[in-house]
């Protein structure tokens, strides 16, 4: 039994491994997102954890679960049974619909998420692994010359602009319970990944000019940490009131940067214009703190909000030309809630469920025109039991808008769904019979 136990830690890690390097290795091609605001900075921010906390309108920071890993505070890791082996693995679909104010368009993705492990290290505390999106760029603008002027002399034109890529965070941690009451945790972070961002003029109808392609790529690889704290106290007998703290520390982004220009003539001959590349990547995620509190019947339902603030005013991204466009300081407002009907119930399988529900209010990084970019939302998810109370299937659903169709801005709606699987064993049990 011991020897299976083991042989199950050892498939856990490869699955995480193959992971990491699928999410290295994808085709530059894929999207992970379709927002035309991914443009700026470093594209669309990832809410980050599973589809546990999705459901809840992206909170976690004080909600401490047994059942389930909680990866929106490394502190949260540590509670749980002492000899409890815990595997998540998700995946999203997400459908874009932008509309400005003479052109719309509409996208689907679909994407691997996370996977994340953990397990106990000693009594009161655990190790937590994992990998998942930081952020993500997705967005393909397609234009044609209608300068008449131009047209006369050049030709029609043909321009598109596209980006892809993003930022890929893996983490390792671990957290402890001290003073009864407390949990605290901390993460090493590695991020790793590209951004890739292209400018094409292709000339139509005049075979006397060659296509131009121009580009900037950013390839990132460092280092950064996350800790978190938790504190757990006792209203009533059946009540339990959590407050959490986290801290994402802000760094630098090492890395590459590289800008280049290539002409393409009719043969598929390829000139080199231009071509530069430095050990700098002029990207930078800067210190994000978050506060938060739970109330919670055991195994009945639960409440939670978190607020997290993040300045990103002081952060120069590279400018985009003909847009306007600066940083801000980013504040997000999250609500969720659980409810439990009866876990325990042999009859029907509908009140085992966890139903979870939430919402959010976020003020993104970006500010367009003078304009900061707010999106908002609402959530709704379940984890199914599968076998066992403690083995479960976790959906949720994230209907929400960012933008507006004011101000010459782009009005962008989505539903984003993910999925995943939870799985839970107990380890290091001496059987009298095997």
């Amino acid at each position: 039994m011991q020897n299976r136990r083991i042989k199950e830690f050892f498939i856990a890690v490869v699955i995480l491994l193959t992971f990491n390097n699928i999410s290295f290795s994808q085709d530059t091609d894929a999207l992970g997102t379709f927002t035309p605001y991914s443009i700026f900075g470093l594209g669309d921010i990832n809410k980050g954890g599973t589809a546990f906390n999705k459901a809840m309108g992206g909170t976690g920071i004080a909600i401490r679960e047994n059942r389930l890993i909680n990866l929106v505070n490394p502190a949260a890791i540590s509670y749980r049974d002492t000899l409890s082996f815990m595997l998540d693995f998700g995946v999203t679909q997400s459908g874009h619909y932008s509309k400005s104010d003479n052109k719309s368009s509409a996208y689907n993705v679909f994407n691997m998420h996370h996977v994340a492990l953990t397990f106990p290290i000693y009594k009161k505390s655990a190790f937590v692994a994992g990998i998942m999106p930081y952020s993500n760029i997705g967005y393909k603008f397609d234009t044609v010359e209608t300068r008449p002027e131009i047209i006369n002399e050049l030709g029609y034109i043909r321009y598109q602009k596209y980006g892809t890529g993003g930022i890929t965070k893996s983490f390792m941690g671990a957290s402890f319970v001290f003073l009864d009451k407390f949990s605290f945790g901390a993460e090493g972070i590695y991020y790793f990944g590209t951004i890739d961002k292209y400018s094409n003029a292709n000339f139509i109808t005049n075979p006397n000019y060659r296509a131009i392609n121009t580009g900037i790529d950013h390839t990132i690889s460092s280092f950064s940490g996350k800790l978190g704290l938790q504190y757990s106290t006792k209203v009533k007998n059946d009540l339990d009131l959590t407050v959490g703290a986290t801290w994402l520390i802000g760094s630098k982004l090492g890395g590459d940067f590289s800008r280049y220009s290539y002409a393409y003539g009719s043969r598929g001959n390829i000139d080199t214009v231009y071509s530069s590349t430095v050990n700098e990547t002029f990207l930078e995620i800067p210190n994000e703190y978050g506060i938060g509190f739970s109330l919670r019947k055991k195994d009945k339902w639960l409440i939670t909000a978190d607020y997290i603030r993040q300045d990103w005013s002081d952060v120069d991204f590279l400018p985009t030309p003909g847009v306007d466009f600066r940083t801000a300081a980013s504040n997000s407002f999250r609500f969720g809630f659980e409810y439990i009907p009866n876990r325990y119930d042999v009859r029907y399988y509908s009140k085992r469920v966890s139903y979870r529900g939430g919402f959010y209010y976020d003020n993104s990084y970006m500010k367009v025109s003078g304009k900061q970019i707010n999106a908002m939302g609402v959530t709704l998810g379940a984890t199914l039991p599968i076998f066992r109370f403690y083995n479960g299937l976790g959906i949720s659903l994230d209907m929400g808008q960012r933008g507006s169709m004011k101000n010459n801005l782009v009005r962008e709606r989505y539903i984003m769904m993910n999925f995943s699987i939870s799985l839970h064993d107990i380890w290091f049990i001496k059987y009298k019979y095997d």
